[in-house]
């Protein structure tokens, strides 16, 4: 089954998605992945409506308009609003509706930045597509060929790519 973090590794890098989904984990060494695990329990410890686990997805929290993803930055929006896509659509296949709500916990700002997202019926069909594309990405023999950017130091998987 596809999770959140797939589809969010399938934006953010597909080596990245390829290897975590054929379970080369490198993210127990990875000082960021730490951050947001942290993050995610002190939160869920002020929060009310803590995490829950759907089939193998781990969703933050629910409250009783929104499914909300919290996540320490927002480096890569993109990636988490397909997540939340993913989400939303688990969620309305259990008789669910909801919208989604991405709160962005900067270390280095006061204010919380949010966005909404709706599992409209053009998301839904392109999401659908998504979710094909990374089945047919992990089926492959090995992973794909890294593209080096900047945002390449910062992640786990950055000496398995590049040294």
């Amino acid at each position: 089954m596809i999770t959140g973090t797939l589809i969010n590794y399938y934006f953010h890098c597909k080596t990245q998605c390829w290897m975590h989904a054929n379970r080369l984990n490198l993210e127990d060494n990875s000082e960021d992945v730490r951050i947001g695990k942290v993050l995610h329990e002190i939160n869920e410890e002020k929060s009310q409506h803590t995490e829950i686990k759907i089939d193998n997805v781990r969703l933050d929290k629910l409250t009783a308009d929104y499914l909300v993803e919290v996540k320490k930055s927002d480096s890569d929006p993109e990636a988490v609003k397909w997540q939340v896509l993913l989400y939303l659509y688990l969620l309305r296949q259990k008789g669910i509706e909801k919208k989604g709500k991405i709160e962005y916990i900067e270390a280095n700002r006061q204010n919380r930045k949010t966005q909404i997202v709706e599992l409209d019926e053009a998301n839904e069909k392109a999401l659908l597509e998504v979710v094909e594309e990374i089945e047919h990405l992990i089926a492959l023999p090995s992973a794909p060929s890294p593209v080096f950017e900047n945002k390449c130091k910062k992640c786990a998987y950055y000496e398995y790519c590049f040294i």
